[in-house]
């Protein structure tokens, strides 16, 4: 039955999103940001009750108490597809970094820019760099959080990889805070295959660290830390 509810919830992604997506860029041409990451959110909670409907996935919440007042930058784990919805839903208005290919999706990609996602090429180096800072610093004046995968791609169980350095050095120049998130959801919706988990994915909301008064190193080297810290004290009570 899991298969089955899995297949049937892949399906109706897929469709949800298209469909959702040619809507979402005509009204876009009548809309504000404000409601039109409202409507995006609307995409996220359809689906994130989808996936509890027909996987009997769920996920729960803690360390509210750690959010900061105002925007700031976010940066969560990355290890499945979920969170790639779910943020949307979890945080309050954002922006998203994210690779420039996902632009390129036909009606997606037309509603990716539409939400003032920062499109970057991975491959630039610095002058991606420069342009998350040069744009991010904008989004943030205008009142929206940044949300960053620092890993830079979907990770397996267990690894983790180098942070890239534009969230840190966004923050530390906008005199922003870091805020880490950390989940479990690659255990329930692995990078690969259909199969989705029951469960109830465990999302965390980390201490924000003053970006300020560090180098980037030692702020990724805080916000890694935390993160993989949460994740390895979930598995050691499974």
């Amino acid at each position: 039955m899991q298969l089955i509810g899995s297949f049937v919830f892949t399906v109706f992604l897929f469709f949800w999103t298209f469909f959702y997506a040619i809507f979402f860029c005509v009204a876009c041409l009548f809309l504000p940001f404000r409601l039109r990451f409202a409507l995006a959110r609307f995409w996220g909670t359809v689906l994130l009750a989808a996936l509890k409907g027909t996987c009997h996935l769920d996920y729960r919440v803690e360390g509210w108490e750690n959010m900061p007042p105002g925007n700031h930058v976010a940066l969560w784990k990355h290890s499945s597809s979920w969170e790639t919805i779910a943020m949307a839903v979890i945080f309050p208005r954002q922006v998203w970094v994210l690779k420039r290919e996902l632009t390129w999706i036909p009606f997606v990609g037309w509603g990716i820019r539409q939400l003032h996602a920062i499109a970057i090429d991975r491959k630039s180096g610095s002058s991606a760099v420069a342009q998350v800072i040069e744009q991010g610093r904008a989004r943030l004046a205008e009142g929206s959080w940044i949300i960053i995968f620092p890993e830079g791609t979907r990770m397996p169980r267990g690894q983790t990889r180098k942070y890239g350095g534009s969230g840190a050095l966004l923050a530390r120049e906008t005199g922003k805070m870091i805020v880490p998130v950390a989940h479990d959801s690659g255990d329930y919706w692995p990078r690969r295959g259909l199969m989705k988990k029951s469960g109830t994915i465990r999302v965390a909301i980390g201490p924000p660290i003053r970006a300020a008064e560090l180098e980037v190193r030692e702020i990724n080297d805080a916000a890694q830390s935390w993160i993989e810290d949460k994740i390895r004290s979930w598995e050691s009570v499974q």
